[in-house]
């Protein structure tokens, strides 16, 4: 509207009073939101927990008056709320959880939008919605297509927040302290995606530079190439937000190597692997977690710790099984709750990087056999590598004969060094 200024909120509630007396009139109160014991009956409105629902804007539908809108120090505690009291709650499944803070983020980022805030102010709400809601709907984990949670409308509120956040650091001066690792962030939940790799390149080089934003370029460097031994490398060293943020491409990329090591070793009468091997490769909570793969892709076991590469039998039905990811994300908040992860005011540094001795070795220090072929070999399967000074000659596969970069764990004398 030519000339209309935006105005700036006033209501100091998590929902304003006029919204939580209508809702306990037409009992549309989340149970989240009751008052502790109240008669299921006759729900009241807890000033305390009940949080502003999202209200869609239509034509003709009257602008919100100030006392209606939150001010960003207000939204800003709202989302802090939501990240601590309702995404840590463990008397409700995952999917309603991330249904309910899903709604109520969504109307955080309305309210930004119709009123005036500084960028600074905005992108400090942005964000911080922003991290709440990766999580959330990282938490989901494989159970997403159940429950009262539409996983595509999530996909598309996530996209939403980036297109917002992105647009605020376009548009502002900033100072945005926490830039690099969101733009990493979108770049991560977009992988594989020609135009968000496009849109992170046209970035000033100072911000490209950032290790935030290298570590996401290497990433979706990895994922492109095919190269799993890589990208599951840099996965393990991802902070959890950024874990969070790539969990849904994990699948695709397991499914993937696994087509590649099927192409590779696949014989008439067949070649088998050890399932430490899948499990380490392709960071697995476990060998159930490796048959399970293997079975939903038709590779027979042999008993239970390998599996046999028989030509004909791989086949890829159905979305790929997504897998618990504990290594990759569930266990990396490292005693952290998620309001600390979400409303830091810094970027956030890799967790377990690898060191010179620990990227060598596999967990627990055990002996990892990996890499060398049973039965006929496959004829690219011949690689060099110097032990101890010594050359020395192994027997394994490349993911991707192109390449040099894919590493594979070899153990020889009781010591791993990597191809």
């Amino acid at each position: 509207m030519p000339g209309y200024e935006l105005p700036v909120g006033t209501c100091l509630d998590m929902c304003p009073a006029a919204e939580r007396a209508q809702r306990e009139k037409e009992r549309r109160l989340h149970r989240f939101e009751v008052v502790p014991g109240c008669r299921r009956d006759r729900p009241r409105a807890d000033p305390q927990r009940a949080v502003k629902e999202y209200s869609r804007p239509a034509a003709g539908k009257n602008r919100p008056p100030p006392s209606q809108l939150r001010p960003p120090s207000v939204l800003l505690a709202t989302v802090r709320y939501l990240a601590s009291e309702v995404a840590e709650r463990t008397d409700a499944s995952c999917a309603e959880v991330a249904s309910f803070v899903a709604d109520r983020l969504r109307a955080v980022r309305l309210d930004l939008a119709l009123q005036t805030a500084s960028d600074v102010e905005t992108a400090l709400v942005l964000e911080s919605a922003l991290a709440v809601l990766l999580a959330v709907v990282a938490r989901l984990g494989p159970n997403a297509t159940h429950g009262p949670v539409d996983p595509m409308l999530l996909q598309a509120q996530v996209q939403e927040s980036f297109g917002s956040l992105r647009r605020c650091y376009a548009l502002g001066a900033g100072p945005h302290p926490r830039q690099a690792t969101f733009q990493g962030l979108f770049l991560l939940y977009n992988l594989g995606s020609v135009e968000a790799l496009h849109e992170i390149l046209r970035l000033p080089a100072a911000l490209r530079s950032c290790p935030a934003l290298r570590t996401a370029l290497a990433v979706d460097s990895a994922f492109r190439e095919g190269n799993a031994a890589r990208l599951f490398r840099l996965l393990r060293t991802l902070p959890y937000l950024q874990s969070c943020a790539v969990q849904c491409h994990v699948g695709r990329a397991r499914r993937g190597a696994l087509a590649r090591l099927a192409r590779a070793l696949s014989t008439p009468k067949g070649q088998t692997l050890p399932l430490g091997f899948m499990v380490h490769l392709l960071a697995l909570d476990g060998p159930n977690e490796a048959r399970d793969l293997c079975q939903a892709h038709g590779l027979p076991l042999d008993g239970q710790e390998r599996v046999v590469f028989l030509r004909g039998r791989y086949t890829e039905e159905g979305l790929p099984p997504a897998g618990t990811c504990q290594i990759l994300v569930g266990n990396k908040l490292g005693g952290r709750t998620l309001e600390d992860v979400a409303m830091a005011e810094e970027e956030d540094e890799a967790v377990d990087r690898p060191t010179t001795e620990g990227a060598r070795s596999s967990p627990g220090g055990c002996e990892l056999p990996w890499a060398r072929l049973e039965g006929k070999h496959h004829p690219s399967s011949s690689l060099m590598c110097l032990d101890a000074g010594r050359r020395a000659k192994y027997d394994c596969f490349r993911l991707h004969p192109q390449s040099s970069d894919y590493r594979v764990n070899v153990c020889v004398q009781q010591t791993d060094c990597e191809l």
